[in-house]
């Protein structure tokens, strides 16, 4: 079993196979759409999905030079996008490396891995003497604790492709590991960020495990693949009812009571949804 033409990896597909090797079959091998919603209420699920993304769009722009002003008045068009952007301005008025150094606001790197290519979309990569910050926006409703987020293949994969692609960024000299940093900013909790240095060993050890899972991922066979053992994943899964782990969508109130919902979230990706129209 093989995957599609120039496929791509990302820290998506990656942590869908690390989470479910079916999951990750039927989505990405068999590429088998399956009609069924991952969460319920759907509407309110697709709602606040609609507000991350605005969220997103808001700061991206603040971040291209256009004015706060004129985005506060589009922010205040919803009470819960306002807050967020709030919370965010009053952030963004404190930082001192976003004003001293250059910043790359949703910024795409791409390197070589095995035969494929590893890609990701940084919300923002601030470069400061020698110092590079990747930054995450979160919109989650919830605090996540700091062990989910730090097995999260996101805290992994981002780090890592960042000292494997980021050589032009640093007037054409590798980024060292040491100099990275990912900081994941909570719009609903802005004064608790999760910090997180990344190191040379950190660096090996990612790129050995992801190196071990693109291994795993070349021996799958048309044979479905097993099933996550933790079958609460399922409960926000498409397949869960192709996979016999029932057919109702998980609640939308306890999505965020384990694990599996702070490695969902309510965050966007750029590439899977149209632009939002202000």
């Amino acid at each position: 079993m093989t995957l599609p033409e120039f496929f791509q990896f990302s820290q998506g597909s990656l942590q869908d196979y690390v989470d479910c090797p079916r999951r990750f079959q039927l989505k990405y091998i068999e590429q088998l759409a399956w009609p069924a919603v991952d969460t319920e209420p759907a509407l309110e699920n697709e709602q606040f999905l609609q507000l991350g993304a605005a969220f997103h769009r808001l700061v991206q722009q603040y971040l291209i030079g256009v004015p706060s002003e004129k985005l506060t008045r589009l922010a205040e068009r919803d009470i819960q996008l306002a807050h967020w952007w709030e919370n965010f301005l009053a952030e963004a008025r404190k930082m001192d490396d976003w004003k001293a150094g250059q910043l790359y606001p949703e910024i795409s790197l791409s390197a070589p891995l095995s035969d494929f290519r590893l890609v990701g979309k940084f919300d923002l990569l601030t470069a400061n003497a020698n110092k590079f910050i990747i930054y995450d926006w979160k919109t989650s409703r919830k605090q996540p604790k700091r062990e989910w987020i730090a097995a999260n293949l996101q805290t992994r994969v981002y780090p890592y492709l960042l000292a494997c692609a980021g050589t032009h960024l640093n007037a054409g000299k590798s980024i060292e590991p040491a100099q990275i940093e990912m900081i994941y900013w909570f719009a609903n909790f802005p004064a608790t960020p999760l910090h997180f240095p990344y190191s040379e060993a950190q660096h090996q050890a990612d790129e050995e495990f992801i190196d071990g899972l693109i291994v795993e991922i070349r021996a799958l066979s048309a044979e479905p693949a097993p099933l996550t053992e933790n079958e609460k994943r399922c409960h926000y899964c498409v397949y869960r009812s192709l996979c016999n782990r029932g057919i109702a969508a998980g609640p939308l109130e306890s999505l965020e009571e384990d694990r599996t919902a702070d490695m969902f979230d309510f965050d966007l990706d750029f590439e899977q949804i149209a632009e939002i129209e202000f």
